[in-house]
């Protein structure tokens, strides 16, 4: 059974900066905005930081759009910054659970921060390293590539972990969300709803597909 509300959530990683507000714009219909931060040393690549999402912050708030500006911190030792990206403009934001050794008290600082706590998962780590964390979460991010780089292909074990994930927090009883992200194109959607997952990150096939139709083409997977 699919979810009741399966959300998109569109990767700025992959969108033309030279263009930034109007690409913005294009995907303004999504439920969340997802900004990949990478700081070359947790992963092999350097993205972006703090200024792009305060611009990113300015144009969401331009179009009232109300998307979640969902930050993904694929950095070393993020409980350094938690603050700084809050009051740059996260709503939600999700540390690594390889990142750090405290991601627990991440998971706490997100909080009294008043921002959304999520907690990802690389695709060679066990699962079991999430169970101590999903009943203070409110996001699990499970991720179907290996972080670090845009146009990945998606990793097919991603479902069975997607399925596990799911049947834990409903035997939590827990609202949070299981998101998904890396390489996610129109052919995984159904299959990773199917399988659990209530918010999935795009990148190429939304801005590499003309913005709202690669959008509309994701959603449409759905029909």
């Amino acid at each position: 059974m699919l979810p009741t509300a399966v959300k998109f959530a569109p990767s700025i990683l992959a969108c033309d900066f030279t263009r930034l507000g109007t690409e913005i714009e294009a995907v303004s219909s999504a439920e969340y905005l997802h900004i990949d931060v990478m700081d070359g040393l947790f992963v092999p690549n350097i993205s972006f930081g703090l200024p792009i999402l305060e611009a990113v912050r300015r144009s969401r708030d331009a179009l009232g759009a109300g998307q979640v500006i969902d930050v993904h911190l694929m950095i070393e030792r993020p409980e350094r910054y938690l603050e700084a990206f809050a009051a740059a403009g996260a709503d939600s934001l999700s540390v690594h659970v390889e990142a750090t050794p405290h991601v627990h008290r991440c998971v706490q600082t997100i909080r009294e921060l008043g921002r959304r706590a999520g907690v990802v998962l690389n695709p060679g780590t066990a699962l079991e390293t999430l169970r101590p964390l999903l009943e203070g979460v409110d996001l699990v991010l499970i991720m179907s590539v290996n972080p670090g780089f845009g146009g990945q292909s998606f990793l097919p074990q991603t479902y069975e972990r997607v399925r596990t994930v799911r049947r834990w927090l409903d035997d939590l009883g827990s609202p949070a969300e299981l998101q998904v992200d890396g390489g996610v194109t129109a052919a995984h959607v159904r299959p990773l709803t199917e399988a659990g997952a209530s918010v999935l990150v795009a990148g190429s096939s939304v801005f590499g597909s003309g913005g709202a139709a690669g959008l509309e083409r994701l959603r449409a997977a759905l029909r």
